[in-house]
């Protein structure tokens, strides 16, 4: 086994560093001086570096590829007061002698206690369908491995491994609380709806080494892909009432809210809507937290977030 002996969050300038790390960007580029380079931007699970490639640029490029991991040899230089490796050597790998989770950032949460807390919620919902539907999903092994280890989005919010369990989990929570508050809805749809509404992720990621899309999440994405699982299921279960089919596969195909994000329908029941408003609150919550902590200057503010639109206040 490939054991790292330092991560990126610990490099220092005037390091040495001789390690393995996953290539995350890698692009041929032309310094002032009209000399090629390579470009990389390599990846642990504490975070990225920046690394360049100055001499024998052909032969090192022939190595590997983006996706990668490789072992260097380089030294940690600042560059504009950001730490930069300048890589000397590179040696391929045997990548089954590796442990993948060095190499992508996880939930810092307990991933056994979190699953056992979502699975719990299943033990809650009285109605007999979907309580046999959330069973028939979750006590199919490759399912319930999948959805511990995917991420709930590639860049946005939770991206990292164990990032949907960990999202699933904080939204059937929320709605739990919603559920109680709003004492005329139908928890036991609500429930279902927010375990399940971003099933279809576990197909939509890529995730053992770098997280990215699947064909089928570029083509079809994870509301169709998570439909078409849930369907499948109600299907095996005799009698399954037409109507609450037609209510949750409604709350799947509507928690984006909007067309512009993706939603084929807007919510229409009650239900829908508080699924997609706890889906939305947990994400951006999420969101503001990760940006939060990757600033970490000295400033009260984060850099402009492109997707949210606006600079971040950081409480002192």
């Amino acid at each position: 086994m490939n054991n790292k002996s330092i991560y990126i969050k610990d490099i220092k300038p005037g390091n040495r560093v001789s390690d393995t790390f996953l290539v995350t960007e890698k692009n041929m580029a032309v310094s002032q001086k009209g000399n090629p380079y390579l470009s990389l931007r390599l990846r642990d699970k504490t975070g990225d570096v920046d690394g360049r490639v100055w001499d024998n640029v052909d032969e090192m490029n022939n190595i590997f590829q983006k996706g990668d991991v490789i072992r260097i040899h380089s030294r940690a230089v600042s560059s504009r007061n950001v730490i930069q490796l300048s890589i000397s050597e590179i040696d391929a790998i045997d990548e089954t002698d590796i442990d993948p989770s060095d190499y992508s950032p996880a939930s810092k949460s307990d991933t056994r206690e979190m699953y056992e807390a979502l699975t719990g919620f299943i033990e809650t919902v009285e109605n007999p369908y979907l309580k046999n539907l959330l069973t028939l999903i979750f006590s199919d092994g490759e399912t319930a491995e999948a959805f511990q280890t995917a991420p709930a989005a590639k860049g946005f919010h939770h991206s990292y491994i164990g990032g949907l369990l960990e999202h699933t989990l904080s939204v059937t929570r929320l709605i739990d609380h919603v559920a109680r508050h709003y004492g005329e809805v139908d928890r036991d749809l609500l429930i279902t709806g927010g375990i399940l509404h971003d099933i279809g992720k576990i197909v939509e990621f890529s995730y053992r080494k770098m997280i990215d899309y699947t064909d089928e999440g570029r083509l079809i994405g994870h509301i169709v892909l998570g439909l078409e699982m849930v369907d499948k299921k109600i299907n095996e279960i005799e009698d399954f009432p037409a109507d609450l089919a037609l209510e949750l596969r409604h709350i799947l195909l509507s928690h984006h809210g909007v067309l512009e994000y993706g939603s084929p329908k807007r919510p229409k029941t009650v239900e829908a809507l508080i699924v997609n408003y706890i889906d939305d609150l947990d994400a951006k919550v999420n969101a503001f937290r990760e940006y939060i902590d990757d600033s970490d200057d000295d400033s009260n503010w984060t850099p402009f977030h492109r997707l949210l639109e606006r600079f971040i206040y950081k409480k002192k």
